[in-house]
């Protein structure tokens, strides 16, 4: 039987958002994607045509974002056309779902090499803006579900229904931090990161003919406990400020598949398989408690409990949504998220996925560990679970 493995795994660094006029924020994210795709091929000596297919997340596929956008990120190479290229949404869950279904196709022999990646940039297409400027809303008027009508509710219910208080989501966030911090300057993404030359832009985001070169992520922080407790909600009576709240943030990520036969055909080391994944869906009142469903599903359907994983990487789109699922699954702290979350790093929402799986898999390279567990909340009340193992 065909198995499919992943032989390279990078990312661009994650620029701050649109606000803080991030070192990426000068990029087409045609052009961001392209640059990292290319990157991936040269690390592993790839030529230009040589995959057959990039299936990649993006979020707001609006404008810039619009039509395709991984398959423009393709074409954006000026390296050929040959290559396929396909958008899928699966909210922030879509370049996890697209390493799934990477995964999936070469094992079936629908291809024999593939990449899985993501992209967004929200500095030049804000999240929502595909719903915003669409003809009516996304939801039916007959729609019977007490859907929160925005992010930050679904995260004070989920906290209100455990019992999580603004000292708890703080102490998450300065927790996200300090460990992010630590990463960084011990070195620890420098393998997962690819510099890149990035465009500098004035005030007003128009590029000015010159570019820097960006190695690290901007988002992370020196802060403190105080500080995080002096900031305001971002509505009154709720928990959730911007600083323990993901940051809007731009960035790609792309993961290299083929199989184990190719990889041995082109004298490359496959470093890691699939052992589980899912994609289930959550009560739609909190919306964003999906990894406690899809985490219970996967780990049921791998045959697996909590002690058997080594890692886990949950995306912290809300801290009270990593505590909700750290209470449910009763997970161990020292194993979640060791070098920090999106509330340090950024949440690049059609790239997340993405770059969960490759923090977690150079993380079990550098700690010579086994298993990690990926696992994101996702909007239309989604959750996503991944399970890998490094070989």
């Amino acid at each position: 039987m065909r198995e499919a493995v992943i032989v390279e795994a990078l990312r661009t660094p994650l620029g701050r958002g649109k606000k803080g006029r991030g070192d990426l924020s000068g990029f087409h994210p045609a052009s961001l994607l392209g640059t990292l795709i290319d990157a991936v091929n040269e690390k592993s000596g790839l030529g230009p045509e040589d995959v057959e297919q990039v299936i990649g997340g993006c979020v707001t596929q609006a404008g810039e974002q619009g039509g395709n956008i991984i398959r423009h990120g393709v074409l954006a190479r000026n390296k050929g056309w040959s290559v396929g290229g396909t958008t899928v949404d699966t909210q922030c869950g879509s370049s996890q779902q697209t390493n799934n279904m990477v995964r999936a196709l070469v094992q079936a022999g629908s291809m024999d090499i593939g990449i899985a990646a993501g992209v967004e940039v929200m500095s030049r297409v804000g999240l929502g803006m595909n719903v915003m400027n669409g003809p009516g809303f996304m939801w039916p008027d007959d729609w019977k579900w007490d859907s929160p009508p925005e992010q930050f509710t679904a995260a004070q219910r989920i906290a209100d229904k455990r019992g999580i208080t603004r000292k708890d989501v703080d102490e998450l966030a300065y927790r996200s931090q300090k460990l992010a911090k630590a990463a960084r300057d011990g070195g620890r993404f420098k393998r997962e990161i690819v510099p890149i030359n990035a465009p500098i832009v004035d005030e007003d985001g128009i590029p000015t003919g010159d570019s820097k070169l960006v190695e690290q992520d901007q988002g992370i922080r020196d802060t403190t406990l105080e500080k995080l407790g002096e900031l305001n909600s971002v509505f009154d009576e709720y928990i959730h400020t911007p600083g323990n709240s993901s940051q809007v943030t731009d960035g790609a990520a792309a993961v290299l598949w083929m199989t184990v036969d190719k990889a041995k055909e082109l004298g490359l080391k496959p470093r890691a398989r699939i052992l589980q994944d899912v994609v289930v869906g959550a009560d739609p009142y909190y919306l964003l408690d999906g990894p406690i469903n899809a985490t219970e599903r996967c780990l049921q359907k791998a045959g697996m409990s909590m002690s058997d994983l080594d890692l886990y990487e949950v995306n912290e789109a809300f801290a009270s949504v990593v505590l909700s699922w750290v209470q449910t699954m009763k997970a161990d702290m020292d194993k979640l998220n060791v070098n920090g979350g999106a509330i340090a790093l950024g949440h690049p929402v059609g790239a997340t996925g993405a770059r969960l799986i490759i923090t977690a898999l150079h993380e079990l390279e550098r700690q010579d560990k086994n298993t990690a567990l990926i696992t994101m909340c996702c909007g239309a009340s989604v959750g996503t679970a991944t399970i890998i193992e490094r070989l």
